[in-house]
């Protein structure tokens, strides 16, 4: 019987790589989703998300608050690299020998998971809370103002996808420990 589940070695030197069955995945899918809208969030609030009214100093457009663009931007950055590196290590994953590395890469990516999920959450209620502050005197010609409802839009479908990966990362976890639990069963029950 051969082992199957992530827990379980691949065969060294003859894991294959093949792009198109790898981007087909779901966990792929939305690995990608989570690069593509924390990059809309925080390139959003870097492009158009400070304006400067009769002074040199920029100011932010969600009620003038730093801090509501200043979190937007690093939970945006941190959660774009956080992703591009899971991806690779989607990527790499099946080359892993170590049962324990697998598992601690699959615990490092649900804690990650479960930690972005929640910094969404309170980067969306945060960004929404000051753009309903923001009144229409402090943006002349609603400067910024697309870019302002395009950050907490996204934020709102990253706490989603991120929340969809970590429950696909749970159930990968699971199903792989049922199959192992399985196999330790199967050689139980043959000795005997």
């Amino acid at each position: 019987m051969e082992p199957v589940g992530s827990f379980h070695p691949g065969k060294s030197g003859s894991s294959h790589f093949d792009p198109i069955v790898f981007v087909k995945k779901p966990r792929t899918i939305l690995r990608l989703l989570c690069w593509v809208f924390s990059m809309v969030v925080f390139s959003s609030i870097v492009n158009e998300g400070y304006m400067n009214i009769g002074s040199e100093r920029l100011l932010c457009v969600f009620n003038k608050n730093a801090d509501a663009c200043n979190y937007g931007v690093t939970v945006g950055v941190a959660c774009f690299l956080g992703s591009m590196c899971f991806l690779v290590l989607d990527i790499y994953f099946p080359t892993i020998q170590s049962v324990r590395l697998r598992r601690r890469a699959s615990l490092i990516d649900m804690a990650f998971s479960a930690l972005a999920s929640f910094l969404w959450f309170v980067g969306f209620c945060f960004l929404a809370n000051q753009w309903q502050q923001t009144t229409d005197d402090e943006l002349p010609l609603a400067q910024g103002s697309d870019a302002a409802r395009a950050a907490i839009i996204f934020c709102f479908f990253s706490i989603l996808t991120w929340v969809m990966n970590r429950h696909c990362v749970c159930v990968y976890l699971t199903v792989s420990v049922l199959l192992c639990l399985t196999e330790c069963l199967c050689v139980y029950c043959r000795a005997m």
